[in-house]
């Protein structure tokens, strides 16, 4: 999908908590697009993954587009954490006690688009 600010990918619901994707998302951006995607797949997080898909939908609209771009005219404008609904479930605990277990949800937002200089 593309926007005046570039163009954009959103994957929404990933059970994944957002304070821990946006650290790994502040790592790659403002970066070009095959740097970040380089440190992204040699990181071990579960963020890094979820972050690497998403940038991938975002580069392939811009690539799908705009015909004359190519993946190096790329940058990672924005990354955006947000976060979704909470699953609550039940945990149960000793003496008859039970407690919420909270599965978290994000919503990621990235925004790549051309380096000025092209």
């Amino acid at each position: 999908m593309a926007d005046k600010n570039g163009y954009i990918a959103t994957s929404k619901f990933l059970i994944a908590s957002p304070t821990k994707v946006r650290p790994v998302a502040n790592v790659v951006k403002l970066k070009s697009y095959t740097e970040a995607m380089a440190i992204l797949e040699n990181m071990p997080q579960k963020g890094a993954r979820l972050l690497t898909k998403t940038m991938k939908s975002a580069a392939a609209n811009a690539l799908d587009l705009n015909k004359k771009l190519d993946e190096d005219m790329l940058f990672v404008k924005e990354i955006r954490i947000d976060e979704g609904p909470r699953l609550k479930r039940l945990w149960t605990r000793g003496r008859g006690r039970a407690d919420m277990l909270l599965k978290r949800m994000c919503h990621i937002t990235v925004i790549v688009d051309e380096k000025a200089g092209e």
